[in-house]
């Protein structure tokens, strides 16, 4: 499902590419990059592999993708985690109880009238519908959370191997300039080293 996410996103926001080019480009980075075969390749290594491919940007928003795929279900879960997680909902909370206390106990029970008279069956009733309801509810947030913190690893992963991968290529690239650059001053040193050989041996017939 995680996988499935970051896959949707990312062909929402990449543009199309001709599949036989990318096929060969995939292939070539995966073999001078990972040393790897691109069947090989997991999911994420595929997804670096093409934003390397591309120029595309590999950092993202965990929260902003599981945010997009989000149903009203989840947003509402989250929504009932939050506030039944809070001080607001517990001192709230609190004050209903006590206030459904005494009303049926001191004011309506002076009267005889009390609709919930003690030991309270009915709020106790209320009380174990919501902790039924609501167990379950934040249960679903919970698990939404977690499918995000896994999300969130996954894109880091990609991030960091991008970044590793990166280093490397520009480290390649430096070394390939700097033998270069050798290359070229040992040739410059060797047709000074024949120039002056042949300026000796012209002083020297000169002298003679």
């Amino acid at each position: 499902m995680i996988k499935a996410m970051t896959r949707a996103v990312k062909r929402a926001t990449k543009p199309a590419a001709k599949s036989g080019a990318g096929h060969a480009d995939i292939r070539e980075l995966a073999q001078s990059l990972l040393g790897k075969q691109p069947d090989a390749l997991d999911e994420e290594q595929q997804n670096v592999l093409e934003d390397i491919r591309t120029r595309n940007l590999t950092s993202q928003d965990a929260a902003d993708i599981a945010d997009a795929r989000a149903s009203y279900g989840d947003r509402l879960a989250d929504r009932v985690a939050a506030v039944g997680g809070s001080w607001g909902f517990i001192i709230s909370f609190m004050v209903v109880l006590l206030a459904w206390m005494v009303l049926n106990t001191d004011i309506l029970g002076h009267w005889h009238i009390a609709f919930d008279p003690y030991p309270y069956i009915f709020l106790n009733l209320m009380l174990s519908m919501l902790a039924a309801v609501q167990a379950p509810i934040i249960m679903m947030s919970q698990n939404r959370q977690a499918a995000v913190d896994r999300l969130a690893a996954s894109v880091d992963y990609e991030v960091n191997l991008r970044a590793e991968l990166e280093i490397m290529r520009i480290q390649e690239k430096l070394d390939s300039e700097v033998s270069e650059r050798i290359e070229l001053l040992l040739r410059q040193q060797q047709a000074t080293t024949e120039q002056l050989a042949r300026i000796e041996a012209m002083l020297a017939r000169q002298s003679a």
